[in-house]
């Protein structure tokens, strides 16, 4: 299992250095602290390349040598500089950009993933793809820290660099070719991902479609033509709905994977397969077998290494973290956004979701078109979401604690930890809803001090969105 990221640290504001390690350590990156007395001696103990830089408002004069000297020793490391309303900015990062992104503190944790995402993809930067550092986008692409997800993202970790054919189980809609894109990007290949749907490509062209052909080979191969196979060179071959592949090209793929070489149709030139293989299906491969509709041999060969992805209903403590992932994304990427009541993110929790995560990512989509920038209540869900759903109950001063469904519990474990955090956020954020964002009124409303709410709003991130909300409203 690879090395746990580590963040390079250079923040002299006392409280907000805590508040960064706090955060950091949540979200189970290392933080490593540099000021101007330790920087010789940090930067002496480090045999690797950091995750990131993260560079603070809150610094004195001689802590731009300190930055200085960090960046010099990790050029191809991303920055990341903390910007605060009020406050100007402490270095000019613009010399090298391209390794730089800023970030509005204090930030929510989507927000963070959001800003190393976007300096990872930058033009020059290398510091992702070479050093053993992974958790970022795992974390972005594989939201969640349910048992199953964790599990998930620990297998992706143990087996990325390994060379060993994958197969990804689960139902449709859960993000199994997400998993196989990890996979490809934290792996050593540096060649393309080349996807197949081996359900969508009839079976009589699927072989010209993997293996390619040469001109002449067929009526209508008017020229030659690449297979996906050779597109796939030095990368990864991800062949999604494997279970659908006819008995015939069962045994050509079978022999491809034995001896590592195949032909194009209509030639007989050998080529060598330099793909590594990730297969996945949502089908059970062991009752085709039995069928007698899939080989058994093949199965062996593809299930090298299985990674299973858990369907929504078994990770539903996971629904709030999805939501805010897809909103953000939505805002990055289409200038929109959305917003739900408690009582809607409840009633979405209790919904079975048989189209998994891609149903729930179409909602939010829909819902974001509909009620553009708008806040979406339960009336406002589609019919299947609110008919025969139990309201879920207002926060109450001293009934906080719902009751909880020992059915509900997973056989194979529970994040008590987890699930506590998710049902503070949300009652504290509809808390903050019910009182219009007045910190004083939450805080009653909740029975805590006013200054131990200020410090939970902090840490989930909602600070930010009440400010935007009033300013919002100012504007009104």
């Amino acid at each position: 299992m690879r090395a746990t990221t580590t963040v390079l640290l250079i923040e002299q504001d006392t409280r907000r250095q805590q508040d960064l390690v706090t955060i950091l350590t949540f979200m189970s990156w290392k933080p490593v602290l540099i000021s101007p007395d330790n920087v010789e001696q940090v930067l002496s103990g480090f045999g690797h390349q950091p995750g990131f830089i993260m560079v603070g408002q809150a610094i004195p004069d001689d802590a731009r040598s300190v930055t200085d000297e960090v960046r010099s020793r990790f050029p191809d490391t991303p920055v990341l500089l903390l910007e605060q309303q009020g406050e100007a900015p402490a270095l000019d990062l613009s010399a090298d950009e391209h390794h730089n992104c800023s970030l509005k503190y204090p930030f929510q944790q989507t927000e963070l993933t959001e800003a190393l995402y976007r300096a990872k993809k930058a033009p020059g930067n290398r510091s992702f793809q070479e050093s053993g550092d992974s958790t970022v986008e795992l974390f972005r692409s594989l939201v969640g820290n349910s048992v199953g997800v964790r599990k998930v993202r620990q297998h992706v970790q143990q087996v990325a660099d390994s060379n060993a054919n994958v197969l990804i189980l689960g139902e449709s809609g859960t993000g199994k070719e997400v998993v196989a894109r990890n996979l490809h990007y934290h792996s050593a290949r540096r060649g393309p991902f080349v996807p197949v749907n081996c359900g969508a490509i009839p079976a009589d062209l699927l072989e010209s479609e993997l293996f390619g052909h040469e001109k002449g080979a067929f009526t209508g191969a008017i020229s030659a033509r690449q297979g996906r196979f050779e597109m796939a060179a030095g990368g990864t071959l991800f062949l999604d709905e494997i279970g659908d592949m006819s008995l015939p090209m069962q045994v050509k793929l079978l022999r491809v994977l034995q001896e590592r070489t195949f032909e194009r149709v209509g030639s007989n030139k050998s080529i060598i397969a330099n793909a590594r293989i990730v297969a996945a299906t949502h089908r059970s491969l062991e009752e085709l077998i039995k069928e007698g509709s899939f080989r058994e041999d093949l199965y062996y060969r593809l299930n090298v290494f299985p990674i299973e992805m858990p369907p929504l209903r078994e990770r539903k403590e996971d629904i709030p973290m999805l939501i805010d992932e897809l909103i953000t994304r939505i805002e990055h990427e289409k200038r929109s956004s959305v917003r739900f009541t408690p009582n809607a993110i409840s009633t979405l929790c209790r919904y079975p979701w048989p189209g998994n995560v891609r149903e729930l990512s179409n909602i939010i989509e829909r819902l974001a078109i509909m009620y553009p920038c708008g806040v979406v209540d339960v009336t406002d869900l589609p019919t299947k979401f609110h008919s025969g759903a139990v309201a879920a109950p207002s926060v109450e001063e001293n009934s906080l604690v719902p009751p909880v469904n020992m059915d509900d519990l997973p056989f194979e474990g529970f994040d008590l930890k987890q699930h506590l955090n998710n049902l503070e956020y949300v009652l504290i954020k509809r808390a903050m809803d019910e009182c219009n964002g007045i910190v004083a009124h939450a805080a009653r409303r909740l029975n805590l001090r006013r200054t131990t709410l200020v410090e939970k709003l902090r840490k989930y991130g909602l600070q930010r969105r009440d400010r935007e909300r009033e300013e919002h409203t100012a504007l009104l």
